[in-house]
């Protein structure tokens, strides 16, 4: 659900990992409107994983409601690379990847 609405945006999704979605705007080529989109994006994610619930609440049960979604973004320069492996994957790094993540794992879930 998140990659359709991330390609119909122009969101670029780096990696999921475990429970995290991680994706950026403006990459590789930089947007003056990179903030408002991903603030769409997020908001869309959000009102797709609140229909979810609903839908799961009433198949599974009322317990189903009790899981939630925080979401965390920041605004800065990256550093991306590739990580080799028995995977290949594309990561980033940075400060602006650790705020994120800061605010992410700190924020109030469904907001």
């Amino acid at each position: 659900e998140f990659d359709s609405e991330a390609r119909k945006q122009g969101v670029f999704k780096v990696e999921t990992n475990g429970d995290n979605y991680v994706a950026v705007v403006g990459l590789p080529d930089p947007r003056y409107d990179h903030a408002l989109v991903m603030a769409q994006f997020a908001q869309r994610c959000l009102g797709r994983f609140r229909d979810l619930m609903k839908e799961l609440e009433l198949s599974l049960g009322p317990g189903t409601a009790k899981l939630g979604m925080r979401i965390g973004m920041h605004s800065g320069p990256v550093t991306a690379g590739v990580l080799r492996g028995e995977r290949q994957r594309f990561q980033l790094f940075g400060d602006t990847i650790s705020t994120a993540r800061q605010l992410e794992s700190t924020g109030v879930r469904n907001m």
